[in-house]
């Protein structure tokens, strides 16, 4: 079979550490272009690929017969016109999240990709964690009955350290609640379902990271209803955390208690979940099955490297087999509407200071 050739639009550090190692395990595929806006980082790429075909202007990329498929890890404001320009010229697409500035561009991101018979997903990364994953097999299974709360706390410690193009509201469009709640809110929508309603606020602590102006917030909560059961969510991300630190060794912890039984996740710990049944009075730890410790197909290791950053990579083959076996990815732009539209009710909530509606995408 033709190996599926991979154009790269952005070249940092989300691309190169997460995607690039992803891609090197499958066989499927092939990086064949590069393209980032930012010629010393493009270079910093090639010299790292070996890849020749590098670009500054994507559209320069899209129109190569050898791209099939393109991911996207540019600043958020680039990506909707990026991947309608991808779609429109039939690649798959890849995208970070969020996939869009608000509601209506990740729907027409949806739409077009549905349309024209694409593979389209959204970098969802932590739903590839081992323990989320068996979490979200656990629920659905029946572990813990029909929900009762779902939570989520998020906590980092990025003092007034800057954050580049994401504390830049023309470029980013929300702080930190695109940048780490988004990946939270996921969670949600994956174990419990659609939410119908909230009331959300949303704080800056910071006008200035390293001298720098920022204008988006470094804080967020929701408190959140459910379709199902009506359950309750509540879900906060900071990264004004005093000494919880930064990355995956910071606060990332995911609860959801049911009728019968609760599930407990945290990222530090990503082979491993807490759980309890009804009439139990504590938690106590169960290690992640074998059959959950990667992706089905996943070509990697699961006993090789740390498994806090591995299971990034798990996402690219995911796209890949997907492409190869035409059928949808998981997650796809779907999920990442969803995700938009509960972040357009939370920017919603704050401004008007109420409850918000939440548009449902189908």
């Amino acid at each position: 079979m033709k190996q599926i050739g991979v154009g790269m639009i952005g070249c940092g550090g989300i691309a190169l550490q997460n995607h690039l190692p992803g891609l090197a395990l499958c066989p499927e595929a092939k990086l064949v272009a590069l393209c980032d806006t930012n010629a010393e980082v493009l270079q910093k790429a090639v010299q790292q690929t070996g890849i020749s075909a590098a670009f500054t202007n994507y559209l320069d990329m899209l129109n190569r017969e050898e791209v099939n498929a393109v991911i996207i890890a540019t600043p958020n404001f680039t990506h909707a016109p990026i991947a309608l320009a991808a779609i429109n010229a039939g690649k798959h697409v890849l995208c970070e999240k969020p996939i869009a500035m608000n509601f209506a561009e990740s729907k027409a991101m949806l739409d077009a990709a549905e349309k024209a018979g694409v593979r389209h997903m959204t970098a969802f990364t932590y739903r590839f964690v081992p323990a989320m994953r068996y979490m979200a097999h656990m629920v659905k299974s029946g572990f813990i009955g029909e929900p009762y709360h779902f939570r989520s706390c998020r906590l980092q410690d990025w003092g007034t350290r800057a954050v580049g193009w994401r504390q830049i509201a023309k470029l980013a469009g929300t702080g930190e609640l695109g940048d780490m709640l988004s990946h939270r809110i996921d969670y949600a929508h994956l174990l419990v379902g659609p939410m119908t309603r909230l009331v959300a606020d949303m704080r800056r602590y910071h006008d200035v990271r390293d001298g720098q102006v920022s204008d988006l917030e470094d804080w967020v909560a929701i408190m959140a209803e459910f379709q199902r059961n009506h359950a309750t969510g509540v879900l906060e991300s900071s990264k004004v955390a005093t000494g919880r630190g930064e990355s995956g060794k910071s606060q990332d912890y995911c609860e959801v208690n049911g009728t019968e039984g609760t599930l407990v996740f945290q990222l530090e710990r990503p082979l491993e979940l807490q759980i309890s049944k009804k009439g139990e009075t504590s938690l106590h730890t169960v290690p992640v099955p074998t059959e959950f410790l990667k992706w089905p197909g996943s070509k990697r290791d699961p006993h090789a490297g740390d498994p806090i950053m591995t299971f990034r990579y798990d996402q690219d083959m995911e796209f890949i087999q997907a492409i190869v076996q035409q059928r949808p990815c998981v997650p796809s732009f779907l999920e990442g509407a969803q995700a938009q539209a509960v972040m357009d009710a939370t920017v919603v909530s704050t401004n008007e200071k109420r409850w918000v509606n939440i548009e449902q995408v189908r």
